[in-house]
């Protein structure tokens, strides 16, 4: 069996997997014959999780480090699990992901071993800049840390964060048009605590409006549009993801490709899969609001006209 990456960055607006678990089909059909590494943003689908068994999830700050040669992935199941929740989330909506998170545990049998509320409002900011990419600021990302070492002390494994965020002043997303408004400040989030903490960890945002929407919106984002909280499926993740150690598990010498967006080239996995002569794929069906392509890069990749395409080979 084969170890591949197939990746699909947060926030740059991509075709197949800007909008909620829309990649996840194909996530799916390539991990049934390899093991598949996959960024939360592939599969992470509000009540709903594209995950399998023979998925490593992972986010963008780890995943760098991986590719970089500079942490292993130990295969890892039932992790224990610790949730932060924001201070600024009201007491309403933290009864809700209470529930949810006793729901999850009930019918997976996830290990949740506590939630702590941060001692400060985190303070998120979400926009969407001039070039079209979603982004924001942290006001207090501090107080995060604070609560997730609470929560190792306690035993957690990894790390689910749950802050609270305003309602996105544009409604597109819905309509299946722009970017995904909070996906680039959520990646600041677990950038974060991964890097201080070498830990598993992933976010859901938490919005004080939980009124389900009854009108039909694009299918491809469809699955947070039905529930009030989008915390079930960071919980099936993060129970199977892998833990990060220095020389066990797999490596970067053990990958065997990596599959991208055709247009969104620029990152740290894929320069650093072209030097390891690492087989790349760019997949020109899954656009994005980047113009960053294996021609302008100078890269000499795999082109596909089509996921399907690679499936064939």
């Amino acid at each position: 069996m084969k170890l591949g990456a197939f990746i699909v960055p947060t926030g740059i607006g991509a075709s197949i997997g800007g909008f909620a678990g829309d990649a996840s089909y194909w996530a799916r059909e390539f991990a049934r014959e390899n093991k598949l590494i996959v960024n939360p943003n592939v599969v992470n689908a509000g009540c709903f999780s594209g995950i399998t068994d023979n998925m490593l999830y992972i986010e963008g700050y780890s995943l760098d480090e991986f590719f970089k040669g500079k942490i292993c992935l130990k295969e890892s199941s039932n992790n224990k699990i610790g949730v932060i929740f924001d201070k600024g989330i009201s007491q309403g909506i933290l009864n809700v992901h209470i529930n949810t998170i006793n729901a999850v545990k009930t019918i997976y049998g996830i290990d949740i071993i506590d939630w702590d509320i941060t001692d400060e409002n985190v303070g998120v900011e979400f926009n969407v800049d001039e070039s079209g990419i979603s982004t924001g600021s942290v006001n207090n990302i501090k107080t995060l840390l604070t609560s997730a070492k609470r929560l190792i002390q306690k035993g957690a494994e990894a790390i689910a964060i749950v802050c609270r965020f305003e309602e996105p002043e544009s409604d597109e997303y819905s309509e299946g048009i722009g970017v995904d408004p909070v996906g680039g400040v959520e990646a600041i989030i677990s950038h974060y605590i991964s890097k201080e903490l070498q830990i598993p960890c992933a976010h859901s945002p938490a919005f004080e409006n939980i009124e389900i929407e009854q009108r039909i919106v694009d299918p491809r984002c469809s699955a947070e549009y039905i529930t009030p909280t989008y915390l079930p499926c960071i919980l099936i993740g993060l129970s199977q993801a892998p833990q990060f150690t220095k020389d066990e598990g797999f490596s970067i010498n053990d990958l065997d490709f990596l599959i991208m967006p055709y247009d969104a080239m620029g990152s740290i996995p894929v320069f650093e899969a072209y030097k390891r002569n690492i087989p790349i794929y760019a997949v020109k069906e899954n656009k994005t609001v980047l113009d960053i392509t294996p021609e302008k890069l100078g890269l000499n990749v795999n082109i596909v006209e089509r996921y399907q395409d690679i499936l064939l080979i």
